[in-house]
């Protein structure tokens, strides 16, 4: 099929990619915050099955809204390519952002289930359709994808409609997810770059190993694989790890130096397991937010879904602010979901003994991934509403946080273990010197270690 963008009535480009159409400037959301159903998904289907460039729209279409509506969207793709394998439907599903955002006076934010659109006024009034946005990603997808021969979309309006979409796609995200489960990142020699996000994000470089998933948690390392292999050209590309530089919070010399390449030197290290010192950059695509809660020395997770204030009194919105743009936030962290499921999950910061706060639905949804042992010792909003309240949970059902409140090194604690080492000439004995000091040898370790950091020990 054949098809002339210069006949629709708004501009297709890259010059579009980073367009933002604020509040004021909109005719119409699709999906978003507060929206409840919502979602896109890729299906590669027989050739029998797709009628090539068929636009459907199940609802109203664009010139029929109020300005100022707030609707249900859901975007399906069917594709046929003679080498197009099951592997690739994320890959597929995942341009959608970026070939979305190269058409005049619309916006997309975010993936799968989380999908956030906007059209502006000025496309409104230029009279863009659901037919020609589908003319233009079909297009667009086979200028990029070559291999894609054939491709139709529906466009979802009507709420029973993109309810049901949502239901069938869920399920198929999770089965997407569950086939990297088991991998791990010794395993393989590369990890893979995302540069995807970049329109928005200049200094962000999403790194995604098996263990690790992107931000958006719509590509798994297999996904980026294919990708890589498929469009050599895009902005999936394999990232070489090279020498492990720090095993526990997971530093890597290749992963290095793709981050200051990719990032123009604006970041240069980062650890892929932890949130403190070197944290892996956020775009503003991710599905959750992960923050350090310093009151308690824990971390909690709050998802976009969430629409209220996390037990630190910030909303998402706000703390998506510090987290997003390629900057490196010690203390805020943008993730995948699927990253809860992985032995890597902040494990250079204490894993699940770490979290110490989640939304209920969030929880609720992750209770395969959480340890059985701890499940109920994380609170949600149903638990705690402030911080004070947080910390007596927290004691009362004996979190694993609280042992980590009694290894708090104070300057009291420092001053007697140095001058006990200087009675001692430098000469001690870790079991020795744990009786006298009336401290277990992993704290005394603890302290020695700090003393070290801070060069009062050489």
């Amino acid at each position: 099929m054949e098809i002339d963008i210069k006949k629709l009535p708004v501009d297709i480009g890259v010059v579009y990619e980073g367009e933002r159409i604020r509040g004021p400037d909109t005719f119409v959301e699709l999906g978003g915050p507060k929206v409840e159903f919502k979602a896109e998904l890729t299906q590669v289907v027989d050739e029998k099955d797709v009628v090539d460039g068929k636009i459907t729209v199940i609802g109203k279409d664009i010139p029929q809204f109020t300005c100022g509506e707030k609707v249900p969207f859901g975007i399906l793709l069917e594709v046929y390519g003679e080498k197009i394998e099951k592997d690739l439907e994320g890959v597929i599903e995942r341009r959608v952002h970026d070939f979305l955002n190269y058409v005049q006076g619309f916006m997309h934010l975010n993936q799968r289930y989380d999908i956030w659109c906007r059209v502006s006024n000025e496309a409104k009034e230029k009279g863009l359709t659901f037919e020609d946005i589908g003319k233009a990603l079909i297009w667009l997808f086979k200028e990029e994808l070559p291999f894609i021969e054939k491709m139709q979309i529906t466009f979802m309006t009507d709420e029973e409609k993109v309810k049901e979409h949502r239901e069938t796609a869920l399920g198929l995200y999770e089965k997407r997810d569950a086939r990297i489960r088991g991998m791990k990142d010794e395993e393989v020699e590369e990890f893979y770059g995302c540069s995807l996000c970049q329109g928005f994000a200049p200094n962000h470089l999403c790194i995604i190993s098996p263990q690790r998933i992107s931000l958006c948690g719509s590509i798994s390392w297999l996904d980026a694989r294919a990708a890589a292999k498929v469009d050599p050209d895009g902005p999936n590309f394999a990232v070489p790890h090279g020498e492990v530089l720090d095993e526990k919070n997971g530093e890597y010399a290749g992963v290095n130096e793709a981050v200051k390449e990719y990032t123009t030197g604006a970041n240069e290290r980062i650890y892929m397991y932890s949130m403190f010192d070197y944290p892996h950059t956020s775009c503003g695509c991710f599905e959750a937010i992960a923050f350090y809660i310093p009151e308690v020395d824990g971390i909690g997770i709050v998802d976009r879904n969430f629409q209220e204030e996390a037990v630190n009194g910030l909303k998402f919105s706000s703390m998506a602010t510090q987290s997003g743009g390629g900057e490196q936030m010690e203390g805020f962290l943008g993730m995948g979901i699927e990253w809860m499921h992985s032995p890597k999950f902040f494990s250079a910061d204490g894993g699940w003994d770490r979290i110490v706060w989640m939304p209920s639905h969030l929880k609720n949804r992750m209770s395969d991934a959480i340890p059985k042992e701890i499940i109920d010792k994380i609170p949600s909003e149903d638990d705690t509403s402030s911080l004070n309240e947080l910390k007596d949970f927290l004691k009362e059902k004996n979190h694993p946080i609280t042992q980590r409140w009694k290894s708090v090194v104070t300057d009291e604690l420092k001053e007697k273990v140095t001058e006990y080492i200087q009675e001692k000439n430098g000469e001690i004995y870790p079991d020795q010197a744990s009786a006298d000091l009336g401290l277990s040898e992993d704290e005394l370790m603890n302290v020695i270690d700090v003393l070290q950091k801070d060069g009062t020990l050489g």
